[in-house]
């Protein structure tokens, strides 16, 4: 059948196809895929994978030249009629507009995206590093042919993420000899621009909270990132070995992160505003000793932030605070007993005593434990070994709760206990 573009047959086809796919998509959301086979599942999910592709396809063949549906309107481009009447935000909407020049652009991509072989997300991963090889001074037209066939090809051994890995080197792939040198004085440039880049900022949120951003150049932040992760990767296999609900990984590595800052020896620190790089606390006598007293994080409540004395009391368990306890007459009575610590050998010594954490039902291992006074240094205990315990940062945090009572049971283990 011949089909007539300016006439009445295209609009009777594309009406007639979107009946039928909106049909067959009503027929199979009526089935409950609970009593699919495994092999219906499997199947299901590969043909639904290419038809997002062929989908996809269509969508940018269909944006790429939607210009007169601007000019309608006297718009830009067709996100101002997306946003009003698809209510698509017009950043997306421009961004899938620009995506689907892109694509116009390079036959191979399009192509394979109409054959279902190559993903929406593979197609902006390799539009993107092809753009790049296109703006790239030293890359001929033959280089972007052959940059655009070798990408296309790997897409179909790896995934989206794999594929950018290799579309940031893909002039390696196309000529070795002319782009490393080239890619080695890119790298370097960027290096230096990351370290102009760097940048932290920090704030008081006053909830209880700080918040804080920041930029790391990529060898720093990768260290970072990893020293982050082994803080907060022992408490999510404790979990995972108890059968316990996961909280999100993003609250795991904000733990973590408090331990990794909470570990930090002061003592290897450089000075800061002449002294050594510590934390100290202010805080009365009296409100040392009360359940439910406050302390100041800081010299002074000007430039501090204020805590409860519970936290000081177990802050004052590691050595990363000064506690100044203030009498009466804001007198000086303590700036910090050397004995308030566990030294190392005190340390080791707990260690070979106490295998995991000593609350009950606890087994976090000794190594992610801080080591805590059972009679309380705020209170005159002493750090004497018969006198600590190793607490996981979970149950050391109970431990200073007024809302929990702890005792020491025969075997040496710690019961918690909600007050009543």
């Amino acid at each position: 059948m011949s089909i007539d573009h300016w006439g009445t047959n295209p609009t009777d086809l594309l009406e007639s196809s979107l009946a039928a796919i909106e049909t067959s998509l009503e027929q199979l959301l009526a089935m409950d895929p609970t009593y699919w086979r495994t092999s219906q599942k499997k199947d299901y999910l590969a043909k639904a994978e290419k038809l997002q592709a062929l989908q996809a396809a269509l969508t940018l063949r269909v944006l790429a030249v939607s210009g007169d549906i601007a000019a309608e309107t006297g718009d830009k481009d067709a996100s101002g009629w997306m946003r009003a009447e698809l209510l698509v935000d017009k950043g997306a909407a421009r961004t899938q507009i620009k995506f689907a020049h892109a694509v116009a652009k390079y036959e191979l991509v399009s192509a394979g995206l109409a054959a279902g072989v190559l993903s929406e997300a593979k197609a902006r991963v390799i539009t993107k590093a092809l753009d790049k090889v296109d703006a790239d001074p030293v890359a001929t037209g033959e280089d972007l042919v052959l940059a655009e066939k070798l990408l296309v090809d790997y897409a179909a051994q790896m995934t989206a993420k794999e594929l950018r890995i290799i579309g940031k080197r893909i002039l390696i792939e196309v000529d070795p000899a002319r782009f490393e040198e080239a890619e080695a004085k890119a790298l370097l440039a960027e290096e230096e621009r990351a370290q102009q880049k760097t940048a932290l900022r920090v704030w008081d949120n006053h909830d209880g909270t700080i918040g804080f951003d920041g930029v790391l150049p990529t060898s720093i932040g990768m260290r970072f990132k990893k020293q982050v992760e082994a803080w907060a990767q022992p408490r999510k296999q404790q979990l995972v070995e108890k059968g316990a609900p996961l909280p999100p990984w993003e609250r795991m590595l904000g733990q973590g992160f408090a331990r990794l800052i909470e570990t930090i020896d002061p003592t290897v620190l450089p000075r800061h505003g002449g002294d050594t790089t510590v934390i100290n606390v202010v805080i009365s006598l009296e409100d040392l000793r009360k359940e439910l007293g406050t302390a100041t994080l800081g010299f002074d409540e000007t430039n501090g932030t204020t805590i409860t004395a519970a936290e000081v009391r177990r802050m004052a368990c590691n050595a990363t605070i000064i506690p100044w306890v203030l009498g009466g007459d804001s007198e000086v009575l303590d700036m910090g007993r050397a004995s308030r610590f566990f030294v190392p050998t005190q340390r080791k010594a707990l260690r070979l005593q106490q295998k995991c954490c000593q609350a009950e039902g606890c087994d976090m291992l000794p190594e992610w434990c801080d080591a805590h006074h059972l009679d309380p240094w705020a209170a005159g205990g002493r750090t004497d070994l018969k006198d600590g315990v190793l607490l996981c940062p979970h149950h050391h945090r109970l431990a200073h709760n007024a809302a929990y009572v702890h005792e020491r049971l025969p075997d040496g283990t710690v019961r918690f206990t909600r007050r009543s």
